[in-house]
């Protein structure tokens, strides 16, 4: 185990050490192009790579695709401009709405934990940002993706464009998505105070669904379960998270 993660540090100290001898460019066409300069993007690279040393490897992550996948995704293009200069701060960031775009340790242990393989069907309920979809979809995940909240589903819509394997769509996740079941992986990324039952009829046998549970404004626990061919599930908990909660449409005003 010492043997891993000493490989997995020095590959990530690989990544920081590309990262502060230059940066890839944004196509000319992309929208945050406008708002980031060459400059800017090295920068980003070098916190990008930090992020994944310091606050990826170094809390335990060891999936290697996983940690290659935080290493390349630019976090900084789904956050709100005020705060850019926190992008890579590993902790959790407001996007409006009440909601947040996750801490990135919470993001790479929840895929991680969703053993995704290049493929899969994956059902995200809670768009936000888009950021964790798109981590799904560099892992060549087919992903479906949803978010209750209009402004935030429009806006993580256009970001997501650049992934032909993303779907997204505008909508209450509690109900999933049964017309594109079965998942073999489903991620909640908010916190209802029970598992939805349709997202366990959805999972695929053998599939994970990885979701926070617990009261509204207090910690919660973080589950990974798994759909068995002769049991009806299998229960894991990851320890204890602080994630929003899972809105409903009632409690949506758009």
């Amino acid at each position: 185990m010492r043997a891993r993660r000493s490989t997995l540090q020095r590959a990530a100290a690989a990544l920081l050490a590309l990262a502060l001898g230059g940066s890839q460019r944004l196509p000319l066409n992309d929208p945050a192009a406008t708002r980031v300069t060459d400059g800017d993007q090295a920068d980003y690279a070098e916190a990008r790579a930090r992020m994944v040393v310091e606050g990826i490897v170094g809390w335990g992550i060891e999936d290697p695709d996983v940690i290659a996948v935080m290493g390349r995704v630019p976090r900084h293009e789904f956050v709100p401009d005020e705060y850019l200069d926190l992008a890579y701060a590993n902790h959790p960031l407001p996007i409006g709405y009440g909601q947040t775009i996750s801490q990135p340790y919470i993001v790479a242990l929840m895929t991680q934990e969703l053993g995704v393989q290049s493929g899969d069907r994956v059902l995200e309920v809670g768009t936000g940002s888009g950021y964790q979809a798109a981590v799904l979809a560099e892992l060549g995940a087919q992903v479906y993706t949803i978010e209750i909240i209009g402004a935030l589903a429009e806006t993580a819509a256009e970001r997501l464009e650049r992934y032909p394997n993303v779907t997204t769509r505008h909508g209450d996740g509690y109900g999933g998505w049964p017309e594109e079941a079965p998942f073999e992986a489903i991620i909640v990324t908010a916190a209802p105070d029970h598992v939805p039952p349709p997202l366990l009829s959805q999972l695929a046998i053998g599939g994970r669904l990885v979701i926070p549970v617990g009261p509204i404004g207090d910690y919660q626990e973080l589950w990974r379960i798994t759909r068995l061919p002769e049991d009806p599930i299998e229960s894991v908990s990851l320890g204890g998270v602080r994630i929003v909660p899972l809105l409903r449409t009632e409690e949506v005003s758009e």
